[in-house]
């Protein structure tokens, strides 16, 4: 899963970015993509390595994309490269500042931030559409393309974002290719002052990301920053002290998860056990490409175990002496937390 970390000149993008992958990567250096790479906690992943001893334990990954390319302090605003960097993006997470910057001069604003995002992304999407839209009616394509198009743009204009569009709504197969950012999943992140790490979203702000279609979260990087620095045995307690449950990782995985709707099957033996992230209703036979495009060219069949099922039995055969063994077809919907082994012929 691959999100891109999006901000204005002095949000504290790159801030969250190294409070997130453990990075340190220099404030305002360069101009390209800065990466780093998460595993994605679950104890499941811990229970099941105790149980199979394996060799290697490969959990999920959430990659970060660090996306530069601000205007500058004179336009608030992405450059025309910052929002092609952003087009390829899985995901986009919207950094907003909500703590005194001394390099700038103007307060906190977020929620006026959020609303400059969003226009620019709208005016971006616009422009991709009415030439797609115009090209279309030239060439004299199908009706039912027209209209999807016509659609989009529609709801654009009336300044709403096409993640607001449910799939009845627009038929988003003629879309493949253009990157077009309102139809992203966002994340928000409100980037506040240390002394507020505890702090909820405020109601107002809150209502405005689920206006946009969006998740949200509050957090302080530079907190963040430093809790990544310490000891994990020392890493709750200090967010004890502070009044915050759970780090900023942990919540922002959970959050991206839930706006994505993304699960996890697993693979398991004295070879691997690995966890495998899919969209929630995907079915076994797709599912299984994840794992290699050949399992899913040559699908016969899934043996499914789900997980909670083996840790009561501890092992196979236990599951299969109590009758609870299952073999799917190639249509099963894969469900968070089933250990799949895939038979398949090529």
């Amino acid at each position: 899963m691959k999100i891109g970390l999006v901000g204005f000149a002095g949000s504290g993008k790159t801030t969250v970015f190294n409070a997130m992958t453990g990075l340190d990567v220099p404030v305002g250096f360069g101009g390209e993509v800065r990466l780093g790479t998460v595993k994605v906690p679950d104890a499941r992943i811990d229970r099941l390595s105790e149980l199979f001893s394996p060799k290697k334990t490969t959990f999920a990954e959430m990659r970060f994309c660090d996306i530069p390319g601000e205007h500058g302090a004179d336009h608030k605003g992405l450059s025309p490269r910052a929002l092609q960097q952003i087009r390829d993006q899985e995901a986009l997470c919207l950094v907003l500042r909500d703590f005194e910057n001394p390099l700038l001069a103007e307060p906190p604003d977020p929620a006026g931030d959020l609303d400059a995002f969003s226009a620019e992304c709208i005016f971006a999407d616009l422009e991709i559409i009415e030439k797609r839209l115009e090209r279309a009616r030239k060439e004299g394509a199908e009706a039912v393309e027209i209209a999807a198009f016509e659609k989009a743009g529609a709801t654009l204009e009336s300044e709403h974002p096409l993640r607001s569009l449910s799939p009845a709504e627009l038929n988003r197969d003629f879309f493949r290719g253009y990157g077009l950012l309102t139809d992203r999943p966002l994340l928000v992140v409100l980037n506040r002052a240390e002394e507020r790490a505890a702090e909820e979203l405020p109601e107002a702000l809150s209502t405005q990301i689920e206006a946009a279609g969006a998740g949200g979260l509050a957090l302080s990087a530079l907190v963040e920053s430093e809790i990544a620095d310490l000891d994990p045995s020392d890493q709750a307690a200090f967010l004890a002290d502070l009044g915050i449950s759970e780090s900023a990782l942990a919540r922002f995985i959970r959050a991206a998860y839930a706006l994505l709707d993304l699960i996890a099957f697993f693979t398991v033996g004295p070879d691997e056990v690995r966890a495998w992230t899919i969209r929630r209703g995907t079915n076994a036979r797709t599912a299984s490409g994840r794992i290699h495009s050949d399992l899913e060219r040559g699908f016969i069949r899934a043996e499914v175990i789900p997980y909670e099922t083996f840790i009561h039995h501890k092992s196979e055969s236990a599951v299969k002496e109590a009758g609870l063994f299952q073999v799917e077809g190639k249509e099963y919907i894969v469900s968070d937390g089933d250990i799949l082994h895939v038979r398949f012929n090529v």
